[in-house]
């Protein structure tokens, strides 16, 4: 079992998704702990880009004002050093093929291992060309997560059945964000998955309100969340780590039923 699939050993999982210096770093850190005092079972944490396709203008604000507060992608691993010194959950990345190609791609994964991340999530990296970074990741023990869409259809089998840590799920057309209703038929989607994999598979993109959490928990084996944790640092700034914990505590609780 890798790091990645112990998330989802104790019932459904929550996973917490933050933008890396948004609003500084300081910040990031405060809600990561908050974040996982209160329950999360993993962490998502974006590193920013100037062209980020998948994210929607939440999220894309949040990458704005961190890359225009100077955060650069050692910064992040220095974060991320720091944070391993207390907190034990499973940590991925999330950001886009130009960020790691830039840096160097071997560069980049080799100090994922050194700085003890555990997976990373590359929205933009079609399936079909996956072995840019498959075989690193590999050599590096790093989870490259798969994602798999409404729109995957007859690709959803073939996804799932080379998943690694968990398997994202998104659950409609379009970019992140907060949706009030979401309407696919993620069901199923999940079923196609279970039939090809034992890996666990958790739904994200638009998720923001316990009800849905309750109801994507209930089909999946956890959701993930965003745009509404980024919206909270967003209005509270340093003081949201506070109302980070209080949130993602009501999410937690209400998948626990699920």
């Amino acid at each position: 079992m890798s790091n990645i699939e112990k998330a989802f050993a104790n019932g459904k999982a929550f996973i917490a998704f933050l933008t890396c210096g948004d609003p500084d770093l300081e910040t990031t850190a405060a809600a990561v702990r908050a974040a996982v005092e209160n329950g999360a079972d993993l962490i998502e944490l974006g590193i920013p880009f100037s062209d980020p396709t998948a994210e929607g203008p939440v999220i894309q604000s949040a990458n704005m004002r961190a890359l225009d507060g100077g955060v650069t992608i050692d910064k992040i691993f220095d974060l991320v050093r720091e944070l391993r010194r207390d907190i034990e959950v499973p940590m991925v990345f999330m950001t886009y093929a130009n960020v790691v190609f830039s840096y160097g791609a071997e560069r980049f994964i080799s100090t994922c291992k050194d700085v003890q991340m555990d997976g990373l999530i590359l929205p933009d990296l079609p399936f079909e060309e996956k072995e840019e970074f498959q075989p690193l990741c590999r050599q590096y023990g790093i989870d490259l997560v798969s994602l798999v869409a409404p729109t995957s259809e007859n690709r959803i089998a073939m996804i799932a059945k080379e998943a690694e840590g968990f398997l994202y799920i998104v659950s409609s057309l379009g970019v992140t964000g907060t949706r009030s209703e979401i309407r696919t038929d993620l069901s199923s989607i999940v079923e196609v998955v279970r039939q090809n994999t034992d890996i666990p598979c958790a739904i994200g993109f638009g998720i923001s309100t316990p009800e849905q959490a309750k109801k994507m928990a209930g089909i999946s084996d956890g959701a993930i969340v965003g745009s509404a944790i980024v919206k909270l640092l967003e209005k509270y700034g340093a003081d949201a780590p506070e109302y980070v914990g209080k949130y993602v505590k009501s999410m937690k609780e209400v998948m626990i039923k699920a």
